[in-house]
């Protein structure tokens, strides 16, 4: 039997979160059989971020001239980035599933767009079809990347053992607090309001390193860069997770502790309307989205609520009463084989 090629293009714009969501899903094809080529233009993050890579993928530069390969049975072109129109042409000869991964938002023109077909009427893909899969917090949606066993693995892991064993374990009486931000000018605020109980503060690398320090019962940590893996892990050990962009908010989620999202911040103001339609979708309790918005500068700021993971444990169960996502993109990449 032949083992199915997945072709995946990724661009890293200004942050790792696109390559990160990319290597997450490579490594979920490659888990359930096939093989894989990620397609980069840059890789270096994975060094840190995947140190362990599976036989079954292949990491290859991004193509800047004629390519010497036909294109695999499944053609990923993650988050719009434009595939080389040398491989275009190679796709044209074989015809693959051709699938535009897009950003993941709760709006409601997901729904509306998700599973919709491009065709392709100019150009080196002319008569091929592109179409839209959009990940998503609902059944008419195409779900987010969950690898089988997760929760369960969640659900047996020793948080502070873990973090004993990185030199991370809080004192008694201390709550564990996970930082990964952008710049954020209400970051002091936050410190001072953390500062008024006993905490351990585990900032992963990036701007807010630099603007960390013990203050009243605050203790901090400066983290190294964090395989995927264990960052998942810090997550799962932490009581309350402070995440950026798309990769670390879906991780948040899967942990089932509380969390809060600093949303990429857009010049137009597009990232508003995207963080109240998620608070409104999940249902968290109000003070929870009074925080969230006051974290992003859409707000006034606003207390941290009692850390009750209760909400957020509600949310995670709808979500993964849905199948995951590469479950319904195999799904739905089969029903395009048999059009």
């Amino acid at each position: 039997m032949t083992v199915p090629l997945w072709d995946i293009f990724c661009r890293v714009i200004d942050n790792h979160g696109d390559l990160g969501v990319c290597w997450r899903l490579a490594r979920d094809v490659a888990a359930r059989g096939a093989h894989v080529r990620l397609w980069v233009d840059d890789a270096s993050a994975l060094a840190w971020m995947a140190p362990e890579r599976p036989a079954a993928i292949e990491v290859r530069d991004w193509p800047a001239g004629p390519i010497d390969v036909d294109s695999g049975d499944v053609v990923i072109e993650a988050f719009g980035c434009e595939l080389p129109p040398a491989f275009v042409e190679r796709m044209s000869q074989r015809r693959p599933a051709w699938i535009n991964l897009e950003y993941l938002s709760a709006e409601s023109y997901v729904e509306r767009s998700h599973g919709l077909s491009s065709p392709q009427f100019h150009g080196p893909g002319a008569g091929l079809k592109k179409r839209f899969f959009y990940p998503g917090f609902t059944p008419r949606t195409g779900g987010l990347l969950r690898e089988p066993g997760l929760l369960q693995q969640i659900d047996r892991f020793d948080g502070h053992a873990w973090l004993a064993a990185h030199g991370w374990a809080p004192r008694p009486g201390e709550r564990v607090i996970s930082l990964f931000c952008y710049e954020n000018p209400r970051l002091p605020q936050l410190l001072d309001a953390l500062a008024e109980e006993p905490t351990v503060l585990l900032a992963c690398p990036g701007w807010a390193q630099s603007r960390i320090g013990p203050r009243g019962r605050l203790r901090t940590i400066a983290l190294p860069y964090l395989a995927q893996d264990d960052y998942d892990r810090l997550l799962w050990a932490s009581n309350l997770n402070l995440v950026r962009g798309e990769d670390s908010f879906v991780r948040a989620q899967w942990a089932g502790k509380p969390f809060v999202w600093h949303i990429y911040p857009q010049h137009d103001g597009a990232h508003g309307p995207k963080l109240t339609a998620f608070l409104d979708q999940s249902g968290l309790p109000s003070t929870w989205s009074r925080f969230w918005r006051g974290w992003n500068g859409l707000g006034d700021e606003a207390p941290l609520p009692a850390l009750d993971a209760t909400p957020f444990l509600r949310w995670r169960a709808q979500l993964a009463a849905q199948p995951d996502l590469l479950v319904q993109l195999m799904q739905f990449i089969k029903g395009l084989q048999l059009e």
